[in-house]
């Protein structure tokens, strides 16, 4: 009996089987993005990821609520803001189009919802209301807290205690706060009205609502009092999603997601992305380089989500490679349908399916069942395309295809079928994807994955990159004591 979706929660930290709580129904909840600039490699790669699980979860027949928030009033935005001359609304709505652009481009799909906080004053208000009435917020010169120490299960998403945390770890925290607080890991719920900065009313003065109430009151506003799946970034495991943990659950006295997914970071050359190290890179950036939307979407879903995900070029351009292999099988029928005569709906019903085709689907069925195992996944992708390369490569010469290869039809449709899942479709050339063969940069971080996948005893994707050099004109020889070797032909 084939086993069920299972999803590592953040929350038990175990690998659970996935079960909704209305059966046939998924209620989730994402992360969104604070508007204050361009989107980054880290939200490709998180948004990315969800996408494929939102996508999965559909495919196999959920009807799901996916909803992804955007923070529309922070103190990024206010500064930026400040820089330009200009107004917080003008630098929200400018970014925010250019972020549905940019997400778009990766055939990302746009939420079912997308709440934004400044439209989500009045549930702020409330919930903020509410904590106070349980005694679990307080007000202090116009600010209003929530109460750490009221809250017994604090810590229990990210496993800190309250004796080790560091004072201000959510980086949000101005020194002048703390003499106001309780206790020095209490946290803002309302911020009162600065001079020269945008406000809105309330029972507690002229102000703002703090970061991480803003998720609570949507999430609530959205979907309800507890949801099936929170995703988000590793980053924001602490302070983010413990603080709406802790506000949430005090006021309702409910769970509020019963699974919690986190994706790993971003790293450029081994270090971690971002501005003062200047290896930040942004989705349009890459973009307009001539990176292919689809090689980058390749190239995230060729980790696994929880991993850190190393940025270098010679991965980039080794996933270019990985993907043009692909994209030449699936784009068969858009560029070669006159001479393969093929025509029909894409995808097939598993009973009208042989033997290898049906192996094929339950194997990537197994694969992403695994945790979204979507290295695995593509592994799969690589099996069914590879006659199907060969058949392009074939008729790129104008060499007619065989009778067999014209048989190869149902290989198609399942191939675009299940690489529709992972959200991968078939794009024109991109300028990366074309050249007189790999790089040896390329080269060596290819046969890195390969040895990385044979450490991991997942042979069917060492197989895959095997072939995928060969390909490529490049022979590899496996000698003794790990150590292989590579030749051009």
């Amino acid at each position: 009996m084939p086993l069920p979706l299972r999803l590592t929660n953040t929350l038990t930290r175990r690998l659970e089987p996935f079960e909704p709580i209305e059966p046939g129904r998924v209620s989730i909840y994402c992360c969104g993005i604070t508007v204050y600039d361009l989107c980054h490699l880290g939200h490709a790669r998180s948004y990315i990821v969800w996408d494929v699980l939102r996508r999965y979860l559909m495919w196999q027949g959920y009807a799901v609520t996916y909803v992804q928030n955007v923070t529309d009033i922070d103190d990024k935005i206010l500064q930026r803001a400040a820089q330009e001359g200009s107004s917080m609304e003008e630098v929200s709505e400018r970014n925010l189009q250019r972020a549905l652009e940019d997400l778009g481009q990766l055939n990302i799909l746009p939420p079912d919802r997308m709440p934004r906080a400044t439209r989500s004053l009045e549930g702020i208000r409330e919930l903020i209301g509410e904590l106070q009435h349980k005694g679990m917020a307080y007000c202090a010169d116009g600010d209003v807290y929530f109460s750490v120490m009221g809250y017994p299960e604090y810590g229990k998403l990210s496993g800190r205690d309250l004796q080790q945390q560091e004072e201000g770890a959510s980086g949000r925290v101005r020194a002048e706060e703390e003499a106001r607080k309780h206790h020095p890991f209490d946290f803002a719920l309302w911020k009162g009205a600065k001079p020269q900065e945008p406000s809105f009313p309330s029972p507690w003065g002229p102000g703002r609502p703090g970061w991480h109430i803003e998720c609570s009151a949507m999430v609530r506003e959205e979907l309800g009092d507890t949801i099936d799946l929170h995703l988000g970034g590793a980053d924001l495991i602490f302070p983010h999603h413990e603080n709406e943990i802790a506000q949430s659950e005090a006021a309702s006295g409910k769970p509020l997601a019963h699974y919690w997914l986190h994706n790993g970071m971003v790293n450029v050359g081994g270090e971690k992305m971002s501005k003062s190290l200047g290896n930040f890179t942004t989705i349009r950036a890459l973009l307009e380089s001539g990176v292919s939307p689809m090689t980058l979407r390749f190239f995230v879903l060729q980790a696994h989500y929880r991993k850190p995900l190393d940025f270098v070029a010679a991965a980039l351009e080794a996933a270019a490679t990985g993907w043009k292999g692909l994209n030449a099988a699936l784009s068969l029928r858009k560029r070669h349908g006159d001479v393969l005569s093929w025509a029909g709906a894409e995808g097939m019903e598993s009973e009208a399916l042989g033997p290898e085709l049906a192996g094929s689907r339950q194997r990537f069925i197994a694969a992403m069942d695994d945790d979204l195992n979507t290295s695995a996944a593509l592994g799969e992708l690589f099996e069914l395309a590879r006659p199907l390369r060969a058949l392009a490569n074939q008729l790129q010469i104008n060499e007619a295809p065989t009778p067999a290869q014209r048989q190869l039809h149902p290989r198609w449709q399942v191939l675009v079928e299940l690489a529709g899942v992972l959200g991968l479709e078939p794009e024109d050339e991109s300028p990366t994807a074309t050249g007189e063969g790999l790089a040896p940069e390329a080269i060596e971080a290819l046969v890195e994955q390969r040895r990385e996948a044979k450490a991991a005893r997942n042979f069917a994707e060492a197989d895959r990159i095997r072939a995928e050099l060969r390909d490529q004109g490049v022979e590899l020889v496996d000698k003794p004591g790990g150590v292989t070797v590579w030749i051009r032909e």
